[in-house]
């Protein structure tokens, strides 16, 4: 059977060595002691989210929380080449669909990007509210995967932020199904920052297409068929991962 998996806070992590005991408290604590009732001698996988994988035991249980004694720590490197989604504000849920597939395909950062032709508008506290939320979303979706490393989500993008993104990265594919180059076979950089742009419903607007190229990104199709901006991300990262992190 395969061990839970729970989360500790950052930094908690940090120095443990094969022995030493840890205390699993907090929401992940009463989790695993009062819903799951986790009972001594039982095998746990922790992480902390920033690439510890620690196998445990469960040396006792309390109200709440469980003390855990350390058997394997693991330190995963920082992927490279570093994928980045960026990804446009959707309706009905989209975009937050495509970032949890996103994160169980291995993406190590998701950007929300206020795109020309986003229904979606993030202002204000609804913006915060929103951040949190697909916040949430990558916390789950990288514990239900059992990722040692959770997604960073980025600040909200608008265009000329998106831009300088380009600008920085080692290569930017902007996700159009007009564009003449197909994504599969195209070669990666073998380290620095894939970025890769999707679009929302409407897709990405002919201005925007114009200025992410201008800033030297490479516009690319996935196939014959147009993807919602649900799936299109999380297939793009599949492709890519095949060309390089799966093999």
């Amino acid at each position: 059977m395969t061990a839970p998996i729970f989360f500790v806070s950052a930094g908690q992590l940090v120095g443990a060595t094969q022995g030493s005991l840890v205390v699993l408290d907090g929401p992940e604590g009463r989790h695993g002691a009062t819903v799951k009732r986790m009972a001594v001698g039982e095998q746990v996988l922790l992480t902390d989210g920033v690439g510890h994988r620690v196998d445990a035991v469960v040396e006792s249980v309390g109200a709440g929380e469980l003390s855990l004694r350390l058997q394997t720590v693991m330190q995963e490197a920082q992927p490279d080449p570093r994928f980045v989604l960026v990804q446009a504000l959707a309706k009905g849920d989209r975009d937050e669909q495509a970032i949890e597939a996103a994160t169980e395909l291995g993406v190590d950062e998701v950007v929300p990007w206020q795109a020309a032709r986003s229904v979606v508008i993030w202002r204000g506290e609804r913006a915060a509210r929103s951040r949190r939320k697909w916040e949430s979303v990558v916390l789950a979706a990288a514990k239900q995967s059992r990722r040692a490393r959770v997604p960073e989500v980025g600040e909200p993008a608008d265009l000329g932020a998106v831009i300088q993104r380009i600008q920085e990265a080692t290569l930017a594919l902007v996700l159009h199904e007009e564009a003449q180059l197909p994504l599969a076979g195209l070669g990666l950089p073998p380290s620095g920052e894939v970025l890769l742009i999707v679009g929302p419903e409407g897709g990405v607007a002919p201005e925007e297409l114009s200025a992410f190229v201008a800033a030297g990104a490479v516009a690319v199709r996935l196939g014959a068929n147009v993807l919602r901006s649900s799936s299109a991300g999380p297939a793009a990262l599949a492709v890519v991962s095949a060309a390089g992190r799966w093999r």
